[in-house]
């Protein structure tokens, strides 16, 4: 499948320069991070949240894992998981649960993790279960410049 359409346009409209990387079939952003060997850390996850109808997309690290409790301190008490149907229905040029972490190009607001942009390099999945796209720190940060940033994950 390779990168997202959606995906590359938004990337090729913003001027972000990316490297593609191929690695095996994997259904887990933790197993991508073990087949490309690269450190969970530095792999950007996008989870799908839902608050009023609205979708919010919260950006972690595949190391580590969302704590809404604290979500719900910034964003308020009615965020919840977006269930399996509403993010296909919002990624439908993605495979099913290789959501991207940007989601300014799907029409969704963006939350990033401060553990994120402390890396030196990002790398998230591309839209399929094969694909990763590398960023520098810096390109990432032009994609996620408006976006609110906080502590909300933990550590694995």
């Amino acid at each position: 499948m390779s990168i997202a359409p959606t995906l590359q346009k938004y990337l090729a409209a913003e001027n972000i320069q990316y490297e593609e990387i191929q690695h095996e079939p994997s259904m887990s952003s933790t197993h991508t991070a073990e087949a490309c060997h690269i450190s969970g850390d530095r792999l950007a996850k996008g989870v799908v949240l839902r608050r009023d109808g609205e979708y919010i997309l919260a950006v972690v690290p595949a190391s580590h894992h969302l704590r809404l409790s604290e979500l719900r301190t910034t964003l308020g008490d009615n965020v919840d998981m977006a269930a399996e149907t509403e993010i296909n229905q919002l990624f439908q040029d993605c495979a099913h649960g290789a959501v991207p972490a940007i989601g300014k190009c799907y029409g969704l607001d963006t939350i990033v993790d401060d553990s994120v942009e402390t890396q030196p390099e990002i790398y998230m999945e591309a839209g399929d279960h094969e694909t990763l796209l590398h960023l520098t720190r810096e390109q990432f940060a032009r994609l996620t410049a408006n976006a609110p940033h906080g502590r909300f994950s933990a550590h694995d």
